[in-house]
């Protein structure tokens, strides 16, 4: 990480101290990543975020209290849609990875690999980009390919969403398919105009919402 670059901010919200404090070491001795904040069920992490204004939220999938954590996701993105959602759980159902990226979180991972994938997943979806644990992202992507693309979509345009929602930049997806960065960047381009939606994340959902992950 270059010294210019801006620290990242996390807020950890987990509902076990230890977990929480496992995570903060995991974190905070990687270079250029601040935890600001802790909480404990899913309400206050609500409050927490609304308050410090984070980069990121590692949430908990599952944690006691009135609100859940699927509810808690668009309850983030309202007090803070600058703040970027990353799921941290033990669910290894990709169904639950569904449910939170439909929800508005950028990246999903298991906590067997917080150590090895934590930072990754936080740097990553801090650039903007999407990140899902790899067992997952497979048992999505497994899942049957709809009969055809909707919204006029062309099948290379949703073959390129496909990979987008599953967390690829541009040149990866470049080198994927043997097209150039640049054919790719028209591609997204189209996509975007055609769905009407601008974000990283806006496009993950519809990907999901319309079940164009399965096949990448």
């Amino acid at each position: 990480m270059a010294a210019d670059e801006p620290t990242i901010t996390i807020v950890l919200a987990d509902d076990h101290a230890v977990v929480r404090a496992g995570l903060r070491l995991v974190l905070e001795q990687a270079e250029g990543l601040e935890v600001v904040s802790e909480a404990g069920d899913a309400e206050s992490a609500v409050r927490t975020v609304n308050g410090h204004k984070p980069d990121i939220v590692v949430l908990d999938l599952n944690m006691p209290g009135p609100l859940s954590s699927f509810d808690a996701i668009p309850r983030i993105a309202e007090v803070s849609p600058e703040t970027k959602i990353v799921v941290l759980t033990m669910q290894e159902d990709p169904e639950f990875a569904r449910q939170a990226l439909r929800a508005g979180a950028a990246g999903y991972l298991l906590k067997e690999s917080a150590d090895t994938e934590l930072v990754e997943a936080v740097r990553r979806v801090a650039s903007g980009a999407t990140y899902l644990h790899p067992s997952i992202g497979a048992a999505l992507a497994s899942t049957p390919e709809p009969s055809g693309p909707p919204d006029d979509l062309t099948e290379r345009e949703a073959e390129v969403l496909r990979l987008i929602a599953l967390g690829h930049t541009n040149a990866e997806i470049a080198s994927m398919l043997f097209l150039s960065v640049r054919t790719v960047e028209s591609h997204r381009a189209h996509i975007q105009q055609k769905l009407g939606r601008s974000t990283r994340a806006e496009l993950v959902r519809y990907a999901l919402d319309h079940d164009l992950v399965a096949g990448a």
